[in-house]
Order: structure tokens, then sequence, then C-alpha cells
């Protein structure tokens, strides 16, 4: 007796070629193709998405978790200079002799109105990668708030608490201001153009007549109030800005100027504020009024 019909096959798969067929207990289940080996193609396609995923994990650690760190220390910062001033003591000011705050503390705080009533950071010293997560920093070997030079403030612009963020929107004659211990101190950002004439008419609403002859064509007419510079670029913080010069000399003003990273997300150039002083206000025993400055938008 001849047996008719097809063979079953137990469970598993037969190789036909390119192609395989699928056999479970009740029969064919399906048919399909070989595995085949990832193309070069592929094998990038992938590699370029895992990339692309830990960069974004990077900007995520370097423009949030990063601000929450930084908002940290800030707090501290400002309450251990709050707990100081109330306490009589200036971390920078000696009567016998000039003494400068350590490294990392804070010794002043700074507003600028342009950016709102709740833009104050507390200042401290030094502009390592450890001072500056707590804030901004001043550059060591530069002027202190009110003295004759420069005083040079670096910041962050991206993450670490971005306070300098904002520079680029900051406009001639907008104020800055410096509370120490002892004194309010006002600075105006200098005009952003280059020019005799232009210079006095963006000078003329914030500055006085003396300041507005050096600003226009006097000692300060090459000092713009806003430009971008190379990092490498020292003479910016000096005491007469773009000057090669580190001496104090007679009859400067006093100055504050910022520096940050630029462009946004990059530090391959700085971009640089200079302001010059137009007012120091002396605190009264019960820390007298603020600068009428502090009230000013943009």
């Amino acid at each position: 007796m001849s047996i008719s019909g097809t063979r079953r096959q137990p469970p598993g798969r037969v190789e036909a070629g390119s192609a395989y067929a699928t056999y479970g207990p009740d029969g064919v289940h399906g048919v399909g193709r070989a595995p085949q080996r990832p193309t070069a193609t592929q094998v990038i396609g992938e590699l370029l998405l895992t990339a692309g995923a830990l960069l974004l994990l990077f900007a995520f650690y370097e423009s949030f978790w990063t601000n929450i760190a930084s908002g940290r220390l800030q707090d501290d910062a400002q309450a251990n200079l709050e707990q100081r001033w109330h306490d009589g003591e200036d971390p920078w000011i000696n009567p016998r002799e000039r003494r400068l705050p350590a490294p990392g503390d804070a010794f002043a705080r700074m507003f600028i109105p342009a950016f709102g009533p709740d833009y104050v950071f507390a200042i401290v010293e030094g502009v390592d990668e450890e001072a500056l997560l707590a804030g901004p920093g001043r550059y060591p070997d530069t002027q202190m708030p009110g003295e004759p030079g420069n005083f040079a403030v670096a910041g962050h612009r991206v993450g670490k608490g971005a306070p300098f963020n904002d520079l680029g929107a900051l406009h001639a004659c907008d104020a800055i201001v410096v509370e120490t211990r002892s004194s309010w101190v006002t600075y105006r950002v200098l005009p952003m153009e280059a020019g005799a004439p232009q210079r006095r008419a963006e000078a003329e609403p914030c500055l006085p007549p003396p300041l507005i002859d050096r600003v226009a064509d006097g000692d300060y007419a090459g000092v713009l109030g806003r430009h971008i510079t190379l990092p490498g670029d020292v003479n910016v913080i000096n005491p007469m800005p773009e000057s090669p010069s580190t001496e104090v000399a007679e009859g400067l003003a006093g100055m504050i100027t910022l520096t940050t990273c630029h462009p946004q997300f990059s530090n391959a150039e700085r971009m640089i504020i200079h302001a010059i002083q137009t007012e120091v206000t002396p605190k009264t025993a019960d820390g007298g009024a603020p600068p009428a400055a502090l009230t000013e938008a943009s």
C-alpha cells in the first residue's frame, strides 16, 4: 500500500536557498528571508543616533542641571555675604591695608536694571571653573568696585546659572549697579558706535559733561560699549581697556568690564561690555536709599 500526501517535518525551519520555511507542530507557519549582517550605512546610522542622544543629554546637563547646582551655590554666596555685612565685616576693605577677598568668597552684588528687578548676583573672587559655578567672578589683579581703573568680571552665558546670558541685549547708557558693604557704585554702558558725533549723541542722555568729552573724543574714545574679541585679548581687562599697560595711571575713571563666551553655546570668542563709573552713593547707618538707577528699565 502506498502512502500519499505531504510528509510532516519536525518543528524547526528548512533552508531553501536564501529563503526559509518555519515549521511548528501543526505545519508551516511562514516563509521569510535569512538574517543578514548589518550594512555599513546601518552601523553609521546607529552610531549617529547614539551620538545625537548623548549630545541631547549633555545639552540637558549643561543648560538645566548645572543651573540648579549653580543656583544653590549662588544662594549660599548671597547668604554668606549678607551675614558678613550684618556682622560688620567687609571681605576686602581694611583700614590699614588693601586686603583682597579670598578665592571663591563673595564680596559684592551686581544689579542690571534693564534685565528686570530680580536680576541680582553675588560677585565672587576668581574666574576659575569652581568660582564661576557660584556666579560672576572678578579677574584677579583688576581693580575693585569704585576704584579708578577697571573692575573686570567674567560670567557664563549658557548653563551654570548663565548670569551673562543677555549681555547682547544691553544698550548704551544702561546702568550696571554694584553694591558693596559701604556704598552703591553706578556704571553706565559706553556708546556702541565709533566716531565722535555718534558717541557724543549716545553719551549725552546719561553721562556728565566732563565724561561726555572723554568718551566722545578724549582718552576713552576708542573704548566701545560692546564688542567681540578673541579669548587671548587680555588688554580688555587692563585699567585702561585696549591699552597694553597694567598700571593705574593718574586720572583714570572707574570702569566695569563684563566678559562672556560668544557666540552662544561656543567659547570661540568673547563678548565684552564696557561701562564707566558715574556715581558712588555711600550707605548710611541704616543702609541708606539705593541709587535711582536701580529702578530704571531698558
